[in-house]
């Protein structure tokens, strides 16, 4: 192969020509004589003549230059070399490494060891460009149209001692590529050619030759494209050489062109194989059910390439076989295939047609397909499988219109014709009970989809469908459709019933009902489109008018009837019941909503109100705002879903690094306070250090470093350039701080030292990220402290070790249980941890919170801290060192002990906001003044809470409804809600929802303050004891390894007699390891 030097200032390469030139053998079997060819980098040439030898293959050609012809737009292109004296080709070999595991993705169900490439190493030699001679050991170049390669080992002419010369050895570099490269210019041309050469191969001159019967000759030609085909996939996962591949296509490409010639149908996967038995008795049916089957294997079949991540070329081959059979399986039946259809049955030709284009058939194929749609895209299916089954549903439903004039409609089956004439008057009674039942059931579609925020486009088809079916209501009966009408009955209606009712009022009332009714339908859609608010308040306006001119008229209170008749107290009734649903965090489907208002449920499974039915409460209908995964049954989904849904987390595109949002950053603000306040009392002041370490600082201690090494994140590079030394991010600071200690310690009077600092450390974290837990880069507090004594350091790490402490249980009302780590589980270089540890019930796990070390005197040998100590005149004694520190794990450790399956739960301490009030009861029906009244009486709350140093939010938001607002406050966690309603304002007082407990408390204007600190402090107690509850319920102590061993698998803290040695714990873990 030639080399292309991509770089033009490494300079130009010498190009060889002559009268005698070598090309690949694949690319050689595609050409035909008469045929132009390009020579890449000399120009066009047309092939003479071509000579084949015995067994068919060409062995070689005559061509003349063509120079002059420049079109290379349709022509193949190829490499060559020169077959000359003057410049020798070099001997090479091209290295191609394959994978260890040959399985794209490995599931948990599959054992790796059957998909280990026992010949992941493919060795190819070659003739290579003299050019290829200059190469130096590291030096990468491109071999046209093959890749990029790295030279391991470069050319070596003749060796005096061994009298061999040595090849130049090239490694491919994967690019990421799954195609093969080309060897040939066309596609199309290649296949063509493969298909006009294999008659030359003398196994398939004798299968074409001699055609056996075409039972037992389809047969056997289907087994053996299967095996052919199964032969050509292993070449290629194996990545054989190309014209090795090449050919095995080529016999199966023949194999299916004579399965074809003999069968009369192309070669599909998946069809069932060919039977003896005779054609035309099964040509009205079988093909339709036969193509059926092979269509869903191989729709099976493109599944799985797509889920397994194959290739492209394979998956576009299975999806365009998929095609051809779908458009066989057309041509059969005269339908297009639906997934989930029936298939077609073998019955009689006849009533076939009927069943396959009969309005009820019809009408259950589109139901199938649009559940079909509705899994797909619940299921995120990729967009051009989700479009592909839209485009199905959507050619279905024009079937359907074809057949039944009318509009398919969700919920309204065509009424089947019976064969006798029905009654003459009341039949277009029935019709029309018909028709105002699938307006109802269309309405209540389009609602739906609105409340479920679908696309335009969808919500828009429905409408127009809703709109076409209003139409044709009202060609039917005369009169436009009217949510709340009676519908039209098939017997004699309730006109015997009192003159009141709305069936039987003047025409005049009636069209007034009419007019209330259409526009209460305009309110209901004004809001679900969020429409500007003087736009929905005239509209309300307008509708509040007609009301009074219907009342006037009538002299009765108009009262929305639901379609089967529901009496006024039935209506009432499911009033009552949508707006507890929406206080609640439901929502009614019909209206009443406020904008956004429909995300209610956030945090619940909220009611659907009853839409134009009149059958009360609905189907719950969930939101996808609120927690999906229960606490106790899948803590892991639960922990996710609260840290996102919550907003204290939002992921980023560096695996193990995440972005800390203002909800959870205030917790740690919060910390940082307490902590930073308490450690200044002991002396300890801020600094900071830069986060870069030396190499030869981080290896100064050699059991720190062996520890942290694995994690230690490097910096090799700045641009373009490489650094003459790597430089590490700091995985802690001893070894980037105690270099500046040596140098500011000479006497006992420079100590103690005490420094800390708030920074960022990176740990490169092999095992699974998970936010605040265990993430590559976090937040935290080092202090690193130096002593004269020893007994001075240890008074330190437990003076430490109680701030600690009192972190998790004063601030986070968490209990912690304080300890000293095994030999095996301390800081590496120090000479003993001690810890506060956490417990999380859910999991049966306790997890490590803070931890305080005692250095020794390790470090200030090794870095020689040292001072002269006055007791001992001239000598140099070594300072005594601890290292303590907290890191943004708490925030974690909080969500798991106190969150609960509505979301988060914070501890006053430590919230970002401690109490939101929220406005409540503020409709359309109520007056400005009284809006007014309930705004005003919330922002004084909020500033007299403020005044007491309550950290306090008014939600003013009006796009939302107070039922979604309490969900979301309570997603997030904060300690109490104050509702603030027209009727508390009346009364002076408001209502305190506890987020621990979801006790309510009213409470007296006067006394909001007082109760609600009080209220506060309460919750931070309850918190803590609950959690402390559950700590001494889970903590028990155990003799024998039997009972120890028991415990753990309850998920208990288990204290045992323990002798410390780093055998016994080596043991222990082995034993009771899970």
């Amino acid at each position: 192969n030639s080399v292309s030097i991509q770089n033009a200032e490494v300079g130009m390469k010498k190009v060889w020509y002559g009268p005698r030139v070598l090309v690949e053998g694949a690319d050689a079997e595609t050409f035909s004589e008469g045929e132009m060819v390009t020579f890449i980098n000399w120009g066009n040439l047309i092939i003479t003549k071509i000579y084949k030898g015995a067994d068919g293959k060409v062995v070689s050609m005559e061509a003349r230059l063509n120079l002059e012809n420049k079109d290379y737009k349709k022509t193949t292109k190829i490499t060559w070399l020169a077959d000359t004296n003057s410049a020798p080709l070099l001997p090479t070999i091209c290295i191609t490494y394959q994978p260890l595991i040959s399985k794209a993705v490995i599931t948990k169900d599959d054992n790796f060891k059957e998909y280990i490439n026992k010949n992941s190493k493919l060795e190819e030699k070659m003739l290579g460009d003299p050019c290829l001679k200059n190469l130096k050991k590291g030096d990468i170049i491109q071999l046209q149209r093959r890749g990029f390669y790295i030279c391991d080992q470069p050319y070596e002419p003749v060796s005096p001692n061994s009298c061999k010369e040595s090849p130049c050895v090239l490694l491919y570099i994967p690019d990421g590529h799954v195609k093969e490269m080309p060897t040939a210019g066309s596609k199309d041309k290649s296949k063509s050619q493969a298909s006009r050469n294999t008659p030359t191969t003398p196994a398939e001159a004798a299968s074409t030759s001699a055609p056996a019967p075409a039972s037992t000759s389809s047969g056997d030609l289907f087994s053996s494209i299967t095996a052919q085909g199964e032969a050509v996939r292993q070449l290629k996962a194996a990545k054989a050489p190309k014209d090795e591949v090449d050919k095995a296509v080529q016999q199966l490409l023949s194999l299916k062109a004579q399965f074809k010639k003999q069968t009369g149908m192309d070669y599909k996967p998946g069809m069932a194989p060919p039977t003896s038995v005779p054609a035309p008795p099964t040509t009205s049916t079988d093909p339709a059910s036969c193509p059926f089957t092979r269509i869903s294997q191989q729709g099976e079949l493109v599944r799985k390439l797509k889920a397994e991540q194959a290739p492209k070329d394979q998956i576009d081959v299975a999806v365009k076989q998929l095609l051809a059979l779908k458009a066989e399986f057309k041509k059969l039946t005269g339908q297009d295939y639906k997934p989930g259809m029936t298939p077609p049955t073998p019955a009689s030709s006849a009533p076939s047609p009927a069943i396959s284009s009969s309005p009820s058939g019809l009408y259950e194929r589109v139901a199938q397909q649009g559940e079909v749609v509705r899994k797909l895209k619940s299921e995120k299916a990729p967009k051009d499988q989700v479009d592909a089954a839209v485009k199905q549903l959507l050619a279905l439903k024009a079937e359907y219109k074809q057949a039944t004039g009318q509009e398919y409609k969700p919920g309204a089956a065509p009424v089947q014709k019976a064969p006798a004439p029905v009654q003459n008057s009341p039949s277009p009674a029935p019709a029309a009970t018909g028709l105002y039942e699938r307006v109802a059931e269309q309405g209540e579609v389009v609602r739906k989809l609105k409340v479920e925020k679908a696309s335009k486009d969808q919500v828009d088809a429905a409408v127009k469908q809703l709109l076409a079916l209003k139409a044709e209501y009202k060609q039917q009966t005369g009169q436009d459709y009217k949510p709340g009408l009676q519908a039209p009955g098939s017997a004699v209606q309730t006109q015997s019933s009192s003159s009141s009712t709305q069936s039987s009022s003047s025409p005049q009332a009636q069209k007034l009902l009419s007019q209330v009714a259409q526009q209460g339908e305009l309110v209901r859609k004004l809001k679900s489109e969020k429409a500007p608010k003087d736009q929905v308040d005239e509209a309300v306006k307008t509708l509040l008018d007609l009301k009074t001119n219907y009342k006037t008229l009538t002299g009765e209170e108009y009262k929305p009837l639901a379609a089967a008749g529901a009496t006024g107290g039935e209506d009432k009734n499911r009033k009552e019941r949508e707006n507890k649903s929406e206080k609640q965090g439901g929502g009614a489907a019909g209206g009443g909503k406020k904008g956004k208002g429909d995300k209610a449920s956030q945090g619940k499974e909220a009611s659907g109100g009853a839409g134009g039915s009149g059958e009360g409460q609905g189907p719950k209908k969930q939101t996808r705002l609120g927690l999906e995964a229960k606490k106790e049954e899948n803590l892991a989904d639960w922990y996710s879903q609260v840290i996102t849904k919550s907003e204290m987390i939002e992921y980023y595109d560096v695996s193990g690094c995440y972005v800390l949002r203002p909800w959870s950053f205030s917790i740690w603000e919060a910390i940082k306070d307490f902590f930073d306040k308490e450690i200044k009392k002991l002396g300890v002041e801020n600094c900071y250090f830069p986060m870069f370490v030396s190499q030869a600082a981080l290896e100064k201690e050699k059991s720190h470093i062996e520890d942290f090494a694995p994690e230690v994140a490097w910096v090799t590079r700045s641009g373009k350039t490489e650094l003459a030394e790597p430089i590490a991010v700091r995985p802690t600071s001893e070894t980037v701080m105690y270099p500046a200690y040596a140098k500011w310690v000479q006497s006992h009077r420079d100590l103690p030292i005490k420094l800390n600092q708030w920074c960022n450390v990176v740990r490169w974290e092999f095992k699974h990220p998970q936010p605040f837990l265990r993430t590559r880069e976090f937040l935290w507090q080092e202090g690193h402290t130096a002593f004269a004594t020893k007994e001075e350091a240890a008074e330190e790490v437990l003076q430490i070790l109680d701030l600690y402490a009192r972190v998790y249980e004063e601030l986070m009302a968490i209990p912690v249980v304080k300890g000293r780590k095994t030999e095996k589980e301390k800081f590496a270089g120090g000479d003993y941890t001690t810890t506060v540890e956490a417990f999380i019930s859910a999991s049966g796990r306790a997890i490590q919170g803070a931890t305080s070390h005692h250095l020794g005197q390790n470090f200030s040998r090794m870095f020689e801290i040292m001072f002269e100590d006055p007791k001992r005149p001239g000598e140099k004694q070594l300072a005594f060192q601890n290292s303590w520190g907290i890191t943004t794990r708490t925030i974690g450790v909080l969500t798991m002990v106190h969150g609960d399956n509505m979301g988060l739960v914070l501890p006053p301490r430590v919230a970002c906001l401690q109490v939101v009030i929220i406005p409540c009861g503020i409709t359309a029906s109520l007056s400005e003044q009284e809006k007014e009244a309930v705004l005003t009486q919330c922002s004084k709350y909020l500033s007299r809470l403020l005044d007491v140093g309550v950290r306090v939010k008014t939600d003013l938001r009006d796009n939302y409804s107070p039922g979604w607002k309490f969900n979301h406050w309570e997603l997030k966690g904060v300690p109490v809600r104050l509702e603030v309603g027209p009727k508390d304002v009346h009364q002076h007082q408001c209502v305190a929802v506890r987020r621990d407990s979801s006790a309510k408390m009213t409470i007296p204007e006067a006394e909001v303050e007082k109760r609600l600190v009080a209220m506060l402090e309460d919750i931070q107690n309850s918190l803590f004891k609950k959690a402390s509850d559950d700590l001494k319920r889970s903590m028990v102590a155990a003799d024998t390894m039997e009972q120890f061993q028991k415990n753990l698998d309850q998920g208990k803290i288990v204290q045992i007699p323990f002798c410390g040695g780093i055998e016994c714990e080596d043991w222990i873990k082995k034993t009771t390891a899970k």
